[in-house]
């Protein structure tokens, strides 16, 4: 009697009784950049910028985490004009939930979204106060628990408030890692793990800084400014229109973003 063919695709393994099907390993969309290109191009980011700022205004770990959780959907420039009164009069849990959720909306009323952004202040202020003594605390786990808090936020405020060496990815790094090849990847978090895998380990405390800057004010969504880019050499993005890299010298530090 003639045996079975065996079908081709998936590979199998025996335990000794039945054939089971290996699962395909997943496949991570590959940096086109080696090594030796990824140092550069951060070479010369922290050559531009030696130590990079955000552009939110705060005074401390809360105010900074307030101010990130307004930006959601918002300009720095239009947060930073409402949290400057704000945080003059509330600037920890305790003075937010003093100023009551109503006055707090009156502060916040240019900002999108900000009916459902002062609920999540002011949910968030009590659950720091309830527990964490008021306190920020630095773990990513424990931060995105927070009400209107996700990663992203997560990310910027342990890197901001903690000198942690995370990735926050916002429009501007996602659509980086994409058009230039840096870190492929469909969402998010794909970009910020290729982020983290690329990047090396003395470029990452300030790495976050350096392409969100590099997206607002050079490699712009809707025309990059390939003339003004520091890495336009070794750049692989198919929109170049430039391959002679502009002066590496330090920039002044930006006072309003674009």
């Amino acid at each position: 009697m003639e045996k079975p063919k065996r079908k081709s695709g998936a590979s199998t393994i025996r335990d000794g009784s039945n054939a089971k099907r290996r699962p395909r390993p997943v496949r991570r969309p590959r940096s086109l950049y080696t090594p030796a290109e990824v140092h550069e191009i951060f070479r010369r980011f922290s050559i531009q910028r030696p130590e990079p700022k955000g552009e939110l205004e705060h005074t401390n770990a809360f105010t900074l985490l307030v101010a990130v959780v307004l930006s959601a959907q918002a300009t720095d420039v239009g947060v930073n004009k409402a949290t400057r009164a704000l945080f003059e009069v509330a600037d920890t849990p305790e003075k937010m939930l003093a100023l009551g959720e109503a006055q707090l909306c009156d502060y916040i009323r240019t900002i999108g979204l900000w009916r459902n952004k002062a609920k999540n202040v002011m949910a968030l202020s009590q659950a720091l106060i309830r527990d964490f003594g008021g306190d920020v605390p630095g773990d990513r786990g424990e931060l995105v628990k927070l009400p209107g808090v996700g990663r992203k936020t997560a990310n910027v405020v342990l890197n901001m408030a903690f000198g942690q060496p995370t990735m926050a990815v916002d429009t501007h790094i996602f659509r980086i890692g994409n058009r230039l090849g840096l870190a492929p990847g469909k969402t998010p978090a794909e970009v910020e793990a290729g982020l983290i895998r690329v990047i090396p380990p003395e470029y990452l405390r300030h790495a976050h800084h350096w392409l969100i800057l590099h997206g607002r004010y050079v490699c712009k969504a809707r025309r990059p400014e390939c003339e003004r880019c520091v890495i336009a050499d070794i750049c692989k993005a198919a929109v170049k229109t430039n391959s002679v890299p502009a002066p590496l010298v330090e920039l002044a530090p930006v006072t309003e973003p674009a």
